[in-house]
């Protein structure tokens, strides 16, 4: 360990870990963010991300790779981490610096346009990644990717893959991609657009689709044959990342 004594809460360590955890203008501030348990830890260390330090609380085992290494007092974590039966370890990784500039010539994007919820981002970041998405780029109005419950449910994606934003509709469209939004009662079946051509696939909020007024290039839907409305944010944007690797696939 780096120090002798374990940190208690009062620690200005410890607390800017807290303030990092719980806060988004921190994060920003900081240019920073909390990664919790060993598993992600290692995850990042591995795709080469700046790791500040790790904060181990009793019973952990810091990752090999990654210092300096701090040790946390009895019941420290339980006060700082995001969760209610925290793993005993905590990392703080710099948030890298990235813009549109950075996938100049990608010919596939998934865009969040306006997502609330941390855990279906997540997810939408793991299906990107699982499905080849060379990055996903958010619009104003959605959820920190970098806040704790986004990375957990990411489930190691957010290492692997660019996360870009906010941006907007004109600057994704001056990539050169067709910008294709989604809607549960509107536009083409997913299944009949062509996917093969440079193409950023946006899914909208939960409660309210994609924002109205954005200019893009094209509509799709994914039909039912239950009940249902729609699909979950998340689950369409599998689907439908899922479409545009298969079409890929079937056109090499």
């Amino acid at each position: 360990m780096s120090q002798h004594e374990p940190l208690g809460f009062g620690h200005q360590k410890v607390q800017r870990l807290r303030r990092l955890v719980g806060r988004r203008s921190a994060r920003y501030d900081d240019a920073a963010f909390v990664i919790e348990g060993s598993g992600l830890i290692a995850e990042a260390v591995g795709a080469g991300w700046v790791i500040e330090a790790q904060f181990v609380g009793p019973g952990g085992t810091p990752i090999y790779g990654a210092s300096p290494v701090y040790e946390l007092g009895v019941g420290v974590l339980e006060r700082v981490a995001s969760t209610e039966s925290p793993q005993p370890l905590l990392a703080i990784a710099t948030m890298p610096a990235r813009s549109l500039n950075d996938v100049a010539g990608a010919t596939f994007l998934a865009v969040a346009a306006a997502i609330s919820d941390p855990g279906n981002l997540g997810t939408i970041l793991r299906s990107a990644e699982a499905a080849g998405a060379q990055a996903v780029v958010t619009l104003v109005g959605t959820v920190d990717p970098y806040s704790p419950k986004v990375v957990r449910s990411s489930a190691g994606a957010l290492f692997h893959l660019p996360v870009i934003g906010p941006a907007t509709v004109a600057e994704i469209s001056a990539l050169g991609v067709a910008v294709v939004g989604t809607s549960s009662h509107d536009g083409v079946p997913y299944s009949e657009f062509d996917w093969t051509q440079p193409v950023a696939v946006m899914v909208g909020n939960e409660a309210h689709g994609v924002p109205d007024g954005l200019v893009i290039d094209a509509l799709v839907t994914i039909p039912h044959l239950g009940r249902a409305e729609s699909l979950n944010v998340a689950m369409a944007a599998t689907v439908l990342c899922f479409e545009v690797a298969r079409q890929r696939s079937s056109a090499r």
